[in-house]
């Protein structure tokens, strides 16, 4: 199997899931060798230091399906979440590799998703984005806002 070390913040998380930063063109291929089967990417297009001209070309090229969910850092959305556990939901039992510019907003969709969709206890799956990143206080929010919705029964993740 290829090594994935190279790619920026590359956290393998379990045998199906992978997250990291942007990776590079060479890097992509050897995603694709290491057997994965979906690239989602939570990052912008708009800044050619931290995206690929051609991502879900390249992707497609080498046979990995591709999900592109736009996130702005500054303000995530509920709407963004939602479409990430769609997304994540549709792809369950594949080999997923989630990035993003640096790896802060997957860990925060990843955790979300294991608390809302997947039923994980809080404390677990926030722990292991916390081993990644600390959020801000927006993110926190954002985390905050999610977890309040799911627990009125008011946010699509949770039915």
């Amino acid at each position: 199997m290829p090594s994935l070390a190279g790619v920026p913040r590359f956290i393998p998380l379990t045998q199906n899931l992978a997250t990291a930063g942007q990776p590079s063109q060479e890097q992509l291929a050897a995603i694709a060798k290491a057997g994965f089967e979906v690239l989602i990417n939570l990052g912008l297009h708009d800044d050619p230091d931290y995206s690929l001209p051609d991502e879900a070309g390249s992707a497609r090229a080498l046979g990995l399906a591709y999900v592109h969910i736009p996130v702005q850092f500054a303000s995530p959305r509920l709407e963004d979440l939602a479409q990430f556990s769609a997304a994540m939901a549709k792809v369950d039992g594949r080999r997923v590799f989630v990035h993003c510019r640096h790896n802060k907003r997957v860990p925060v969709f990843v955790a979300l998703d294991r608390v809302l969709r997947q039923r994980w206890n809080r404390e677990e799956a926030f722990a292991v984005m916390r081993e990644t990143w600390s959020p801000d206080a927006r993110w926190q929010d954002f985390i905050d806002e999610a977890l309040a919705k799911a627990d009125a029964g008011n946010f699509p993740a949770s039915q």
